[in-house]
């Protein structure tokens, strides 16, 4: 079984890990930009074409599932990305973790980019999971942009901002970008209590479900294959400072 994910870097390693934690036997490709990254920034024409260079990059490795382990990219580029891979190719989206935290109870704290919260997008999923339920939207400026460098003293500072905005009473938080989840412990530290929720084990799972659904676990290590900006290269420095990276 070979599994793809795309996103324009780190925020892949979290749903990589889980496919990794579920079944070690799985090859998997991870198709990353680095040089058109950031994607947050560009329009949303431009995210579909970054995202779908790195979605067929990965699509000539001839994948069983395609995970789009990136919020923005799953807002913007998944319907062109199915269009074209479908239904050869089972194409995941990467959903904020919304409806499992407002039913797991309120009040609410959605960890997102500064482009995300107010979104429409954010607010429909609020609307049709999270109704009745107090929820607050936290913009983290800077802290993907962190992750991705490895920085820890920015995460440091972005981690903390975020922190003072999020209610004292919050009890679920969702980690509203891929890239928040290679920080949970972290988070935890400047905000300690609520139940957290990120999306890359139900990605994982439905990636595994879509991709061979009777398909039995088998001896042995998958292999791992990298794409920068569709060149085939070795994980960069900055993901083995992760556990998630190093357990790749």
């Amino acid at each position: 079984m070979k599994i793809a994910l795309v996103d324009s870097g780190l925020g892949l390693l979290s749903a990589a890990a889980a496919l990794r934690a579920l079944r070690p036997d799985a090859d998997l490709v991870l198709s990353t930009d680095p040089d058109g990254m950031p994607w947050g920034p560009r329009t949303p024409a431009g995210i579909t074409e970054h995202a779908l260079a790195c979605a067929r990059a990965a699509a000539e490795q001839q994948p069983d599932a395609l995970i789009v382990a990136c919020n923005t990219a799953s807002v913007h580029a998944l319907e062109a990305i199915r269009a074209e891979l479908e239904p050869d190719i089972p194409v995941i989206g990467t959903v904020p973790a919304i409806k499992p935290a407002a039913a797991a109870g309120g009040p609410v704290a959605i960890w997102a980019t500064p482009a995300t919260t107010g979104s429409a997008y954010q607010r429909g999923l609020i609307r049709e999971f999270a109704a009745g339920v107090e929820v607050a939207e936290i913009p983290c400026p800077g802290l993907a942009d962190a992750v991705e460098r490895a920085d820890a003293d920015a995460v440091a500072q972005a981690v903390a901002a975020a922190a003072a905005l999020t209610p004292a009473d919050t009890r679920s938080l969702v980690l509203g970008c891929t890239h928040y989840e290679l920080l949970e412990t972290a988070i935890r530290a400047a905000v300690p209590g609520p139940t957290f929720f990120g999306s890359a084990p139900a990605v994982a799972g439905q990636a595994l479900r879509r991709a061979a659904p009777a398909a039995v676990a088998t001896e042995g290590n998958g292999t791992l294959l990298v794409l920068r900006t569709g060149r085939k290269e070795e994980l960069p420095p900055e993901a083995l400072t992760y556990p998630e990276g190093r357990a790749l």
